[in-house]
């Protein structure tokens, strides 16, 4: 087998990537035949955790004599750091507040973390800056400290907690701003002629004024047409259009709208229209045009070596029609990330109806087993029926949908894969979220449907026993579902760890 510099795909060199939430790793190396065969040349083995993008694999010479791989080690270590992505805690920032040792300061606030194991994290509010988790630790800048060579302020500065001030001296008009209107001193000319001639121009200043609003409004408008133009086409726009041009009628489904479309149907993406955020999205409830209230996606980022694949999976996922799959009306590339319109499903995830014993008393064992089918029967469609057959990489009760019927329809396609009809499986860095990933697809990084269905059978678990996926409050036996299931099984306990509102 050929050693390929820069590639990391299992000859000399393989990686993988640790799934958002983990709390523990362990690593084990082994070799065929003992090492015997490439002892002379590469006498080591080294394993390590490193922020992926740092990490650039230089080929043979990094399999080299004992000196180039003291090379290596020293080049590892200098060059590639470890990115920790940690939280206080388990609870939420609402818990949190209302205990005696939450862990925020005066002038900081509390963030969530975004690992979905709970926990959160403290930041300096804006205008303060310092250690948020120390008493006093968050301190007020002072924008005034280096007037006048870096302050906003063009004559005088007063600083304030949090902010500051700007003002003229006396006599003075305007904002005293630097990129405002600044300090205007005052006009001493009294000649009469002037008086008379500012009340004759008065009508043409307020003409010329009218004039230059219009083409500043122009300009602005062409200027926006030509960014969402570059947009759309930076998005794969050209090529969708194509596809749909040359496809059959029924690809004509997938719906193209437009920045104006959703940026009226969100109020200008309002705050108070969102409906949650995530690691690589923010989901917003939209009220179309024909009054159709839809969920509109808008992406954090944007790879734009996958928008083909991107595109691909948009013609595919707007053909799903199927009770219990989330549908994809269209999408928008005429903003700086794709935004993708949605099916609304109304009644919340799964997942919290799961969890809150508020919202899980109509939770018995017939509506469980009901859910548990239509989910199984929309994974069967996806694997099976589909024009091309879809993974969805992510299956967890919180990509469950319940609608105002508690009918299920399985939601995020954002990780998921289209599979070729002949065939079976393929390669790809790990993706999902911990406690739900198939371990199997964690140790051979090989895509199949079974992993889904791996993925499913957690869900199932988290439907019969009422517990989370993984959690810290069990026994170390205990933290993962799917083991402490399958233990419970085998050693017939099954019933000492049902829900009791299923029994």
């Amino acid at each position: 087998m050929d050693v390929i510099e820069g590639e990391c795909t299992g000859k000399g060199c393989c990686q993988t990537q640790i799934p958002k939430g983990l709390k523990y790793y362990n690593t084990t190396m082994s070799s065929t035949k003992n090492h015997t065969h490439v002892w002379s040349f590469n006498s080591c083995l080294y394993a390590f955790l490193g922020e992926a993008d740092h990490i650039h694999f230089q080929g043979l010479p990094d399999l080299g004599d004992d000196l180039n791989v003291n090379n290596f080690y020293d080049r590892i270590k200098d060059s590639v750091p470890i990115v920790l992505d940690w939280a206080i805690g388990s609870l939420t920032c609402t818990q949190a507040l209302k205990n005696e040792d939450y862990a925020c300061s005066e002038n900081s606030h509390c963030i969530d973390s975004d690992t979905g194991l709970g926990g959160y994290r403290c930041s300096c509010n804006t205008g303060y800056q310092g250690n948020p988790y120390l008493n006093q630790g968050c301190q007020d800048v002072d924008e005034c400290v280096d007037y006048p060579n870096n302050s906003l302020c063009q004559q005088m500065c007063i600083n304030t907690p949090g902010s500051y001030n700007c003002s003229c001296p006396h006599g003075y008009t305007g904002d005293g701003k630097k990129d405002g209107r600044g300090c205007i001193a005052p006009y001493h000319d009294e000649f009469p002629w002037i008086k008379f001639s500012a009340g004759i121009g008065a009508g043409a200043c307020i003409s010329l004024v009218v004039g230059i609003v219009w083409l500043c409004f122009r300009i602005r408008k062409r200027k926006l047409i030509e960014v969402r133009e570059k947009f759309f086409q930076q998005n794969g726009g050209l090529l969708l259009k194509h596809r749909i041009s040359t496809n059959d009628g029924d690809v004509k489904a997938t719906k193209i709208f437009t920045a104006e479309e959703l940026k009226k149907a969100t109020n200008n993406h309002a705050n108070d229209r969102i409906l949650g955020r995530g690691g690589h999205a923010i989901v917003y409830r939209g009220v179309l045009s024909d009054n159709r209230v839809v969920a509109i996606k808008k992406s954090r980022i944007v790879d734009e070596s996958q928008i083909e694949q991107f595109i691909n999976e948009v013609l595919i996922l707007t053909q799903i029609n199927h009770r219990n799959v989330v549908r994809l009306f269209g999408c928008c590339l005429e903003d700086e990330v794709p935004l993708l319109v949605y099916e609304y499903v109304s009644e919340g995830t799964l997942y919290e109806h799961i969890h809150s014993q508020r919202r899980a008393g109509w939770l018995n064992w017939q509506n469980r087993l009901r859910i548990a089918i239509e989910t199984a029967t929309a994974l069967a469609y996806l694997h099976s029926f589909a024009s091309m057959p879809i993974i969805h990489r992510d299956v967890k009760s919180s990509n469950i949908l319940l609608d105002e019927f508690s009918t299920a329809k399985v939601a995020d396609f954002g990780a998921s894969r289209l599979i070729p009809l002949d065939q079976t499986r393929v390669a790809t860095l790990v993706q999902g979220t911990f406690g739900y990933l198939d371990p199997e697809y964690i140790f051979k990084s090989q895509l199949t449907d079974k992993s889904d269905v791996y993925s499913f059978g957690v869900v199932l678990a988290e439907l019969l026993t009422g517990l989370k996926p993984v959690s810290g409050d069990r026994n170390d036996d205990q933290k993962n579902l799917a083991d402490y299931f399958v233990s419970s099984v085998n050693n017939n306990r099954l019933f000492q760890i049902l829900d009791r509102r299923v029994l």
